[in-house]
């Protein structure tokens, strides 16, 4: 039998990289695996070798003690890899494939599922709609920052690359696949990006990049990007995003008017989520900031899409409401405005299909735009800590060497 190894969550600020069990065809007991789910057969799922997976902002949520994700947990959502072994019940995934997972684990059964939402699918979680890989609260199931991974409801769920040696030099892009691209993609699609939109994407780190660049990919005129970090500001920049730095002082309205002539966008897209800072300087954790500033600046009848993540419970806020998600939220103005708000997480399947297309025809430059980094899988707790410093990177794991 092979071995395994995996990035293991220890406690806040501290991940590690440990051996751990082989992934066979039965989810295994451990922390966060629901007694209900322990030692179910999944014979419609596969195993990979995993070829790239990525460090998410989300992520860093958990290791920073912001959840309440338990110590041991296997890391990682964001999975690419080969086929190694399916299960009997797998038709038409076959050993060898090179497949994309979607980071919402989803049965395709379920109404949700078969409405096409699976970020919320009812049969992959006891405890809510919904699950993911290595998270916190998500249903247990065990996560892909490792070298072999168990893959559950193969034949739904995954997306085959075509062509194994393009893939191959295209994995960079590819990897992104799984959540952040779709993610970002989401955020502008869900915020009404068209020809001709002028948009706001608070926040320069992947998910916000992402969002950048899939507004760009959608026609819009100009894209706005703010954050409280030179680097990453420069980042936006370099695939011709125009910046505001909101370290500088706290009124947006006046930042961008400065370079769209108004004080208001057609449309915005919160990357941010909870652990949002207040705008100027030293402002502090304000955990409300981004979406009343996105309320602020878009225009009436505006769209706002937010992919940032937003918790039920925030043992690490400052403030008492926050600690369980209730945030002072200015819903009042929003109201007014006659907004639309869009939460939730992606639904990846909705659209890593066709962003594959656009990786492969060289429309999409994802990896380019997120400042794709490759490290080894015993690089990924100094990967955390870079991360975790704002640097302008997204950090891909390679656990086997496949691509370095």
């Amino acid at each position: 039998m092979a071995g395994n190894r995996g990035v293991i969550y220890e406690g806040p600020g501290k991940v590690s990289v440990k051996d751990i069990d082989f992934p066979d065809l039965v989810l295994k007991d451990g922390p966060g695996v629901p007694t209900a789910n322990v030692g179910r057969k999944c014979e419609h799922g596969v195993i990979l070798k995993v070829i790239t997976t990525n460090i998410c902002g989300s992520d860093q949520h958990m290791v920073r003690g912001r959840t309440t994700a338990p110590e041991g947990l296997v890391l990682g959502h964001e999975i690419t890899g080969e086929v190694i072994e399916a299960g009997r019940d797998v038709e038409f995934i076959k050993k060898g494939d090179i497949v994309s997972v979607p980071f919402n684990i989803a049965c395709g059964r379920c109404d949700m599922c078969r409405q096409q939402k699976t970020h919320i699918c009812t049969n992959v979680n006891p405890e809510r709609p919904g699950a993911a890989y290595g998270y916190v609260d998500m249903g247990g199931w065990v996560g892909g920052q490792s070298e072999y991974v168990m893959v559950p409801y193969a034949d739904f769920q995954l997306l085959v690359f075509p062509d194994k040696e393009k893939a191959m030099e295209k994995i960079l892009d590819l990897t992104m696949l799984s959540d952040i691209f779709p993610t970002g993609f989401h955020g502008a699609y869900s915020a009404g990006v068209k020809v001709g939109s002028t948009v706001y994407v608070a926040g320069a780190g992947p998910v916000g990049l992402a969002a950048a660049h899939s507004a760009q990919l959608l026609g819009a005129s100009t894209v706005i990007v703010g954050d409280l970090k030179e680097e990453r500001l420069e980042q936006a920049r370099s695939f011709g995003c125009e910046t505001v730095n909101l370290s500088k002082h706290d009124r947006l309205g006046e930042q961008i008017e400065q370079i769209l002539g108004v004080p208001e966008v057609d449309c915005a897209v919160d990357a941010v989520g909870f652990e949002a800072s207040g705008h100027g300087a030293n402002a502090g954790e304000q955990p409300a900031t981004v979406l009343n500033a996105i309320m602020d600046i878009t225009q009436a009848g505006g769209q706002l899409g937010i992919p940032g993540l937003y918790v039920t419970e925030d043992p690490g806020a400052e403030d008492k409401d926050a600690q369980t998600g209730s945030l002072k939220i200015r819903i009042g103005l929003g109201w007014a405005k006659a907004h639309t708000f869009v939460t939730g997480q992606t639904p990846v399947m909705q659209y890593n299909r066709h962003l594959m297309k656009s990786i492969f025809s060289g429309k999409a430059q994802i990896a380019k735009a997120v400042n794709a980094t490759v490290i080894n899988l015993d690089e990924a707790p100094q990967g955390y800590t870079q991360f975790d410093s704002g640097v302008a990177r997204k950090f891909v794991i390679d656990p086997h060497g496949s691509i370095r």
